[in-house]
């Protein structure tokens, strides 16, 4: 089931996307919830990113491939650090670099929604707690992010973290694909197969530090190739089970 969150009439709606027509969901999709028979066509609304979390959870080092082409031994634990809801913009939304900003660097990553309050969870009940998954582009300023001194700097700037287009429920995000074209080139391609803790492993982890809770985002870190951009670049993050995720950058 693909999920998405619009504009319509005024009105910011839930609805379950089917070809190219979108039911409106009655109710809370972290709660009780009724599809519709109310139909629109997507070329009718404005899409949003797909969640407002409280959070943004990120986890740093997390492929193989990226650890073996750096040349560092794989870390022990997940590398976390957040992000904050300002940084988040859905389809079709600029990213605006700013001017202190000198090296902006695009990286491609599954996103997990968390459908409930989850804390002290195992890994066996792990995805218990996850309500679907969603493309993420971890926008970094890797001029502002100083050796040995928190991310939190380079990491935060608005706009920086674009998601959608939707979430997307009954995917295996062990074996899912994702990819980012720039301006049309492809720069990023791989499988969360190559992840170095799974999504069972990060939902678990994080539970026993911060308690997350409906919308919140876990963005699980990026494979190689992320690199530089510039204004006037077009992002595309795709995924043969999440869609495509359109940015431009100004």
């Amino acid at each position: 089931m693909k999920i998405a969150r619009f504009y319509y009439q005024e009105r910011e709606l839930y609805g379950v996307v089917e070809d190219h027509q979108v039911k409106i969901i009655e109710g809370d999709i972290f709660g009780s919830y009724r599809v519709s028979e109310e139909t629109l066509s997507l070329s009718e609304v404005k899409l949003l990113a797909p969640v407002k979390p409280s959070k943004v959870i990120g986890v740093g080092l997390n492929y193989r491939a990226v650890a073996k082409d750096k040349g560092v031994e794989l870390p022990s634990e997940p590398i976390l650090f957040l992000k904050p809801p300002s940084g988040i913009i859905g389809p079709g939304d600029s990213v605006i670099v700013p001017e202190i900003v000198k090296k902006p660097v695009f990286e491609v990553e599954l996103a997990v929604v968390i459908g409930k309050k989850a804390k002290n969870v195992t890994e066996e009940a792990a995805l218990d707690y996850c309500l679907g998954y969603t493309l993420a582009n971890d926008i970094t300023a890797k001029d502002h992010m100083v050796k040995g001194q928190p991310w939190a700097k380079g990491k935060s700037f608005d706009t920086f973290t674009p998601v959608g287009p939707y979430i997307v429920t009954g995917i295996n995000p062990e074996t899912t694909e994702i990819a980012l074209l720039l301006n049309g080139e492809q720069k990023q391609l791989s499988s969360t197969a190559d992840m170095v803790f799974n999504v069972r492993q990060l939902i678990a982890f994080i539970s026993q530090i911060m308690t997350l809770e409906a919308g919140d985002l876990i963005i699980t870190g990026t494979p190689l190739g992320g690199g530089d951009f510039a204004g006037g670049d077009v992002f595309t993050l795709s995924s043969p089970e999440l869609g495509e995720l359109t940015n431009p950058v100004r």
